[in-house]
């Protein structure tokens, strides 16, 4: 595909997705400006990354450290806010913090104090991430240990919190998944006003997330289309 095409690819994925927030926003009467679009650039070259900027993307997010780095390396344009939404072992807590201004995916103490034995120009921006069903596969704390994590995380010297998120349980509604989210959100804002941030819902499932009150969608497919 040439660059002309990728081009045009890109932008009329991003004005899809676009439209398809104001419309969702509309109907939970919200302000689309209130939701920030992160676009999720994993498994795609860096060429792809420069196109969305030029676009006026201004968030993306990223699974893999080892690709990551790499690639916020190569831009010429450093203004993009890089997101880590993939889980993090704790043994690259010192990698990922080079690259990342913002953490989605902390979900326990160690995590936090890994975080701490590094050093940083400025604080990294973290959110808790929680189980809604308990499974530990797609990571996340369990809701039991939302307290502590967010307690721990605030507490850094490292990373600042920012709010939660969370991943929509496989067999569960999306709906009733955020739902719940929201209100685990607004509890733990009792403690830490600071903590707003709510990022949930995906290509398949943002339209719920922002009718629950997410902040911040994670979006790939719709946008940069699906990988060969």
């Amino acid at each position: 595909m040439s660059v002309t095409n990728r081009v045009d690819e890109l932008r009329l994925g991003l004005e899809s997705t676009q439209e398809r927030v104001r419309h969702a926003c509309q109907q939970a009467g919200r302000s689309s400006n209130d939701v920030t679009v992160v676009v999720v650039t994993k498994t795609y070259p860096v060429s792809d990354v420069e196109i969305l900027q030029e676009l006026g993307v201004t968030d993306v997010g990223e699974n893999k450290d080892q690709e990551a780095g790499p690639k916020r390396a190569q831009m010429t344009n450093h203004d993009l806010r890089w997101h880590a939404i993939g889980q993090v072992q704790s043994n690259k807590a010192k990698s990922v913090a080079q690259w990342a201004d913002v953490v989605h995916s902390v979900d326990r103490v160690s995590l936090v104090q890994a975080f701490d034995r590094v050093v940083v120009p400025t604080p990294i921006q973290a959110l808790v991430q929680v189980s809604l069903d308990g499974d530990p596969a797609r990571g996340g704390c369990v809701i039991a240990d939302l307290a502590v994590v967010a307690e721990a995380v605030a507490g850094s010297s490292v990373l600042s919190l920012a709010g939660v998120m969370a991943v929509a349980p496989l067999g569960m509604e999306p709906s009733r998944a955020f739902a719940d989210l929201w209100a685990m959100s607004q509890g733990l804002q009792a403690d830490f006003p600071q903590a707003a941030w709510i990022s949930a819902g995906m290509t398949q499932d943002f339209e719920a997330a922002i009718s629950a009150g997410a902040t911040h969608v994670r979006i790939g497919s719709a946008i940069l289309g699906n990988r060969a």
